[in-house]
């Protein structure tokens, strides 16, 4: 089947709650925001596969699909599908959010460039195939580590409640407001996981417990967040600061802007979102304050999940 030219586009992430717990099958709270990853495929005549974004330039072919580390997550998509492809394209990459701060671009960009495959050879993507998927590229390329939470919060939009194993993915009916701080530097989830297993295995009984505190306090939240009793929800954002602490994955700055974000009276409650040791802080609120030392991220969550339409 020839290829048609398509437009596909996804939207990055926060995790709200349940950080590294929900690698270990407990539920999380994920957003997608509303800045998006885009992708444009062009069909081509031959079995070329040429990538631009502002990361750089890259041409290589269906056969080959040569690596290349800036595109390891759009080669590993390429990767995964190419059987069902039968002409080579061009990939026209752009980026709503920089890769640096995280917002689930790995997971947005793959999930783009899947439904862009699928629909370029006019096949509808289904989410739950999309999902799973791009969760598979996802761990392969990172070494087996990927919970799938960014992945389902791109495919679906809005605000949801996810487990990895089996995987549940439940949309709440109502989007929070959030205020989002970039800290100014972000260590890889990959490396953040791997200090936690080290830790798990000083003291596993331990760490089995905080996991499933976390769990419980994001299944609370589920439900307060449902009955939009923020309040409840700010609080219980607050206990899960208190366990990531203890899971040791926050350090002085992320702490400064945690408690700079609590004293405003906008904040319900305020915590690291993501793998920790760097990388963002969010609050329950629109803040009052617009001084932070560090950048204020203008993001909204967004209710539109991956999106795909043919282009002329």
């Amino acid at each position: 089947m020839s290829l048609r030219a398509v437009q596909a586009s996804a939207p990055g992430s926060l995790m709200f709650m349940g950080e590294h717990a929900v690698l270990r099958g407990q539920p999380a709270l994920v957003c997608a925001i509303s800045k998006r990853m885009k992708v444009k495929l062009t069909p081509r005549t031959d079995d070329a596969v040429l990538l631009h974004s502002t990361l750089g330039e890259h041409e290589t072919t269906l056969g080959d699909l040569a690596p290349n580390e800036s595109f390891r997550f759009v080669l590993g998509t390429i990767r995964a599908m190419r059987d069902e492809l039968a002409q080579g394209f061009e990939l026209d990459i752009r980026s709503g959010m920089s890769s640096v701060m995280g917002l689930g671009t790995s997971a947005a960009v793959t999930v783009a460039t899947m439904a862009a495959l699928e629909g370029a050879r006019d096949v509808e993507p289904a989410r739950e195939r999309v999902i799973e998927q791009s969760i598979k590229v996802i761990r392969k390329v990172q070494g087996g580590v990927g919970s799938g939470a960014d992945v389902a919060a791109s495919v679906h939009g809005g605000f949801l409640r996810y487990t990895a194993d089996p995987m549940e993915v439940v949309a709440l009916p109502v989007l929070p407001q959030l205020t989002v701080l970039y800290s100014g530097y972000k260590r890889p989830t990959t490396e953040v996981v791997a200090l936690v297993e080290e830790s798990r295995k000083r003291l596993p009984g331990v760490y089995d417990r905080l996991e499933e505190l976390i769990g419980e306090v994001v299944q609370r939240a589920f439900v307060a967040a449902a009955s939009e009793d923020w309040d409840a929800v700010g609080e219980l954002m607050n206990v899960h600061q208190g366990l990531m602490d203890a899971l040791g994955v926050n350090e002085a700055k992320l702490s400064e802007l945690i408690y700079a974000l609590r004293e405003d009276p906008n904040i319900l409650g305020s915590k690291i979102s993501g793998s920790g040791l760097g990388d963002c802080v969010i609050g329950l609120g629109k803040a009052m304050r617009g001084e932070w030392g560090v950048p204020s991220l203008a993001v909204q969550v967004d209710a539109r999940g991956v999106a795909v339409e043919a282009v002329e």
